[in-house]
């Protein structure tokens, strides 16, 4: 009879052997439907010639909703530091939204159109250092979101009561799908107005603080929301329907958060409950990431009606009530049934997408690897370290590797949806080598100190979590995020003991493991991609065992 611990190894041979044939036909395929890019994509991801010249300051932007038609029209003012000498500006608005005209100092502004981008041409000069303003006035029939949030758009619908319910969700798409600005991730701008015009007697939420709530002549209200620190485009929402509110102030790491909640007045006394959530999780972020990135504008959960998005300051929610994903646990342990992955995920996005945000879609990782993680690291905070690692482990099921998590640069293209499990489970393996929690912890909240409200690459990320954590990490960074084969510990018997080395992995690879050799004590070895000899007298069945923390695969020789 095989001993467990054999029979193991020799599936994880098998597997791996299937491995190799199934990364083969996954890379024929990925190469098969890889996307090819036109004109409209470089211009959406490119810092382009008509994008560098100015740096967007303030967006004042001024909408009215229609759902009756499903139009909105509105303006948005764009207020921009000139940086170089110039007098054409790349401004984008998705089509079929059209714009009507573009003012500056009272005079009309000659532009075209290219696919989805507008160009103005200046005739007044655009001095370095001044600081202007352009209005786009615009209007039109946006692009309605099939699929919300993934395909992005507006959200037309009616709540159980039948009342109008209307939201918004782009993230990937793009902001200009509804409204003209500089849709490029790398520049936010320092502050923004979001003043929303529905009809009565829906009330809308927005990004940032209510200044004000105006009732129309014509039956309309409009609400005006102030964002007072810098804010990613993605993140602006309209979240419009007839809504109840409750909330609380928080004590937290930098003084008192006010927490509000927007259900539906219908699941009021459901979101009482479970909106309860949000306080421990706030708990948990603010240990192991720093403190909430946003006090001056607080925090806000708004039921919406799609699944969920982590709009700045104004967290998306429509999980149903329900903990779980939909009332589904995706790490198959059971942990993730004792919380909501909606509130969880998304509110970590606070730090990781909206406080620290990437510069390029490629490196959108940044945001979802490290939300992935949070949810873990939450697991962790409510049950202990265990149970944060089996609920991480247990998500590497869903691991595809049929693509590299990162995406294509300059043509707004994010990787492959790995992003989530296996950039999770990347981070949790990193936990490992760095072998000190709170070193680790130190590096988590070193990462949103240092970057605070800033945009980022991933090069940069990289960069300073090697250098706080004292570890070379590059190789790991290139290995889980560059490729999609995962490190193979390869191991063998001969006179002297056993040798071992990584196989399967970039130049250079050189990760330590924790392992339990012949049922004995756990150690830590240093494998690299030469067979190193770990010597000594071991029974003939005996076995090397690496810690399934590291997320690796395992094959004896």
């Amino acid at each position: 009879m095989r001993s467990p611990v054999r029979a193991l190894h020799l599936f994880a041979l098998g597997a791996t052997s299937l491995l190799g044939a199934f990364t083969a036909t996954a890379k024929t395929a990925a190469a098969q439907r890889a996307p090819r890019f036109v004109r409209a994509d470089s211009l959406r991801g490119t810092n382009t010639a008509e994008r560098r010249w100015w740096d967007a300051k303030f967006y004042d932007l001024h909408v009215r909703v229609n759902p009756t038609d499903s139009t909105i029209s509105g303006y948005n003012g764009i207020s921009y530091k000139v940086l170089t000498p110039s007098n054409v500006m790349q401004i984008d608005l998705q089509q079929p939204m059209i714009v009507d005209s573009l003012m500056q100092n009272k005079t009309r502004v000659e532009f075209r159109r290219d696919t989805n981008t507008i160009f103005a041409t200046f005739t007044t000069p655009q001095k370095v250092g001044d600081l202007n303003t352009v209005t786009v006035y615009y209007h039109g029939r946006p692009a309605a979101a099939k699929n919300p949030p993934w395909d992005g758009g507006f959200i037309w619908r009616k709540d159980k009561s039948g009342n109008l319910f209307v939201s918004t969700a782009n993230e990937g798409i793009g902001a200009s799908l509804w409204w003209p600005l500089k849709d490029y991730s790398a520049d936010e701008v320092d502050s923004q107005r979001v003043a929303i015009s529905v009809p009565a007697p829906m009330v809308n939420v927005s990004n940032g603080r209510l200044r004000s709530t105006k009732k129309e002549a014509d039956g309309y209200t409009t609400f005006e929301y102030f964002a007072a620190e810098p804010i990613n485009a993605y993140g602006i929402s309209v979240n419009a329907g007839t809504y109840a509110h409750f909330g609380e102030t928080y004590k937290g790491e930098a003084g008192d958060l006010t927490m509000d909640f927007w259900p539906l007045a219908e699941n009021l006394e459901a979101a009482k409950v479970q909106f309860a959530q949000a306080k421990p999780m706030m708990a948990c972020f603010e240990k192991w990431f720093g403190p909430y990135p946003f006090y001056k504008d607080g925090y806000k959960l708004i039921e919406a009606p799609y699944l969920g998005m982590e709009h700045q300051t104004a967290v998306t929610y429509g999980n149903g009530y329900k903990n779980g994903y939909r009332g589904s646990d995706l790490s198959g342990t059971g942990h993730g049934l004792k919380w909501d992955f909606i509130i969880i995920h998304e509110s970590a996005h606070e730090w990781f997408a909206n406080s620290l945000t990437d510069e390029d879609a490629a490196d959108m990782w940044i945001h979802e690897s490290f939300a992935n993680y949070s949810e873990g690291l939450y697991t962790e905070c409510q049950e202990g370290k265990q149970a944060g690692a089996e609920y991480v482990i247990g998500t590497r099921k869903k691991v595809v590797n049929d693509e590299p998590i990162v995406g294509s640069f300059g043509v707004n293209k994010s990787g492959s949806g790995d992003m989530y499990y296996k950039g999770g489970n990347m981070l949790h393996t990193m936990r490992q080598i760095v072998n000190d929690d709170e070193k680790w912890r130190g590096v988590l909240r070193g990462l949103q100190a240092k970057f605070r409200h800033q945009t980022v690459s991933g090069a940069e990320v990289e960069a300073y979590m090697s250098e706080a954590a004292g570890v070379d990490l590059a190789p790991v960074f290139s290995q889980y995020l560059m490729t999609t084969r995962l490190p193979i510990f390869e191991y063998k018997r001969d006179a002297r003991g056993f040798q071992y080395r990584w196989n399967n992995v970039v130049p250079g690879f050189s990760m330590p493991v924790k392992v339990v050799v012949d049922g004995a004590a756990s150690v830590t070895i240093k494998p690299t991609g030469l067979w190193q000899t770990m010597a000594g007298q071991f029974k003939p069945d005996a076995a090397i065992v690496v810690d399934e923390n590291y997320y690796v695969l395992t094959r004896r020789y």
